[in-house]
């Protein structure tokens, strides 16, 4: 049974181990093998980390989003609505860039949680919302039925 479960919450910190819980809880039911639910949950902790980051930084009211879809694969989506050379900061940089000491706190905080994304999903991508500003974070896991 396909199924997308739609999260939308306020940027606060408290929030994020909502998100973590629910989307741990739609991975198990998905199918998502036993031994990646941990990789689930440190992921999306992170990208929701992440885009709450960017909005209090960014004084920014609007909620952070979470959209699960279990369609063929258990896919999640973190989408923020800060300014796109905020979002996506380091994705683009080489390694050596990263100790570049003029890089803002809140931009090496990014493109470390990009980092550590990049080790907890095999599929990941980062690229900017279809409509208006922001950035979309999508992770993807298989599932075994």
């Amino acid at each position: 049974m396909m199924a997308t479960v739609r999260l939308s919450f306020s940027p606060a910190p408290v929030h994020v181990r909502t998100a973590r819980l629910v989307g741990v809880a739609v991975a198990r039911r998905a199918g998502v093998r036993e031994d990646l639910l941990d990789e689930v949950r440190l992921a999306i902790g992170e990208a929701c980390t992440r885009a709450v980051a960017l909005h209090r930084q960014y004084g920014l009211p609007d909620p952070v989003l979470v959209e699960m879809s279990d369609a063929g694969s258990y896919a999640v989506r973190v989408v923020d609505r800060a300014p796109i050379e905020a979002g996506i900061g380091l994705t683009a940089l080489p390694p050596d860039e990263l100790a570049n000491e003029s890089l803002t706190d809140e931009a090496l905080t990014t493109g470390v949680g990009f980092a550590l994304l990049a080790g907890f999903v095999e599929d990941l991508q980062v690229r900017p919302v279809d409509e208006g500003v922001g950035t979309e974070v999508r992770m993807v896991w298989p599932v075994g039925r």
